[in-house]
């Protein structure tokens, strides 16, 4: 079904005012009077682009024609199972990404989002995002995809310069960038966010430190870091193998980072999470849900989640990948109501280790509060605290360990991955110490 126009702006209108209210209290806002089992966030992916871009090895796909009505209907249908399934009552996000979403219609945005109202609970405060990239959103378009629903955008803007963008394979210039962006601050005010690369090859500190100053003058309030990351399979990892790029510098991406983030501070951006920054309020409500190990509904081919199935006595969390390839993935959602190619349970073990390295991705960290909701009885002091290498990282002042919980400094986000090398290992000594072998009929 698709959403009415008028009630479609209805439930924009609002949702825009409730997010202008909880942008004062940050990530989370008022508590959910829901049980966390009966929460979830829900990502949608739309699989097709039209070009892929030289660095991405997302799952995502270059039709030649896309039966837009048919994967509407596969969408809607999956959504509406996994909601059912899953016995989640409300769901507090919604993010549409890609491959590049933007080119789906508004109207598979609306008919998505009615489904969701229609099976569980779409509060007018959730955050509903859409991925876009600048060539395929013209202000008229987004204005559309306000009237069905969405309240937030994030960009993929890269870079602007515009031998980076063609070296990425990105099919918008700098211009394009920078007016895509301006239309939609003025459509979404306080709502925009914005994705810069760093560590391309043969980029410099200097010039790419004066590209993220350049984008501070236009800007909203949330902007996301993401080094190049060069991966097999795709055409910028085949020009560095083949010498026809210079391989990134890994000490160059990092000073980059390191000053970039000091660059967004002193903008008046708080970094929220290793990649992420925010002023005014404006965290992701949605990838907080993320890093807080809450459940998500991951939809559409090749879509991830991370969710506890209702019936036949499970208290078990599973994660769940959708089958990849769109054609094949609309034929199992057709015959099965949902095109899940793989689930995996999580052992207790495994989901205190996704506590742990998500958690410290965030400046708040992991509070005693939220690890004994997964663990009441083994306590973040009973692990960490007196383990002599985890107190090396506490007088370096890259850990702290007191009375709020467990978090990374300010040094310490910067490097948790080598961090992690200790705390991981860690945690799963202190957990065979505390669980004894099984031994059979005991």
């Amino acid at each position: 079904m698709v959403l009415p126009g008028a009630r479609a702006r209805g439930w924009a209108a609002a949702a825009r005012a409730a997010q202008r209210r909880r942008r004062v209290e940050g990530a989370g806002g008022s508590p959910s009077p829901e049980p966390a089992g009966r929460r979830a966030a829900l990502y949608v992916h739309w699989p097709y682009c039209e070009k892929r871009c030289s660095y991405c090895n997302f799952n995502k796909y270059i039709p030649r024609g896309v039966e837009e009505a048919a994967m509407q209907k596969c969408l809607v249908t999956e959504a509406q199972t996994l909601l059912r399934l899953s016995g989640v009552q409300r769901v507090e996000s919604v993010f549409f990404g890609g491959g590049t979403p933007s080119l789906a219609s508004p109207h598979t945005v609306a008919a998505v989002l009615e489904a969701v109202a229609q099976t569980a609970h779409l509060p007018a405060d959730s955050e509903v995002t859409l991925e876009a990239n600048p060539t395929s959103t013209p202000g008229s378009r987004l204005a559309e995809f306000g009237a069905a629903g969405v309240n937030r955008l994030s960009i993929g803007l890269q870079s602007l310069d515009n031998t980076e963008l063609r070296l990425l394979g990105r099919t918008h210039s700098a211009r394009d960038a920078l007016r895509t962006l301006a239309e939609a601050r003025r459509l979404f005010p306080g709502r925009v966010s914005v994705d810069f690369m760093l560590g391309l090859p043969a980029q410099q500190v200097g010039p790419w430190l004066g590209q993220l100053q350049e984008l501070l003058h236009h800007c909203d309030d949330h902007l996301s870091l993401y080094q190049l990351s060069l991966e097999r399979g795709t055409a910028l990892f085949a020009q560095v193998q083949q010498g026809a790029l210079p391989a990134p510098d890994p000490e160059l991406a990092a000073e980059m980072y390191q000053r970039g983030r000091a660059v967004l501070r002193e903008a008046g951006f708080r970094q929220y999470e290793v990649s992420n920054f925010a002023r005014n309020g404006a965290l992701s409500t949605h990838n907080w849900t993320y890093w807080q190990c809450g459940q998500y509904l991951g939809i559409g081919p090749g879509a991830h989640g991370r969710f506890m199935p209702q019936g036949a006595g499970s208290h078990t969390r599973e994660a769940r990948i959708q089958t990849l390839e769109p054609d094949n993935w609309m034929k199992e959602v057709m015959m099965f109501g949902h095109g899940t190619r793989k689930r995996v349970p999580l052992g207790r073990l495994e989901l205190l280790e996704e506590v742990l390295a998500l958690g410290l991705r965030t400046d708040v960290g992991i509070t005693h509060q939220h690890w004994q909701q997964f663990e009441p009885q083994l306590t973040l002091c009973d692990v960490f605290g007196a383990n002599k290498e985890v107190q090396e990282l506490l007088e370096q002042g890259l850990l702290q360990l007191d009375h709020r919980g467990l978090r990374c400094s300010w040094e310490g986000l910067a490097v948790l991955d080598s961090l992690l090398l200790t705390l991981l290992p860690q945690l799963q000594e202190a957990w065979q110490q505390r669980t004894p072998s099984p031994v059979p009929g005991g």
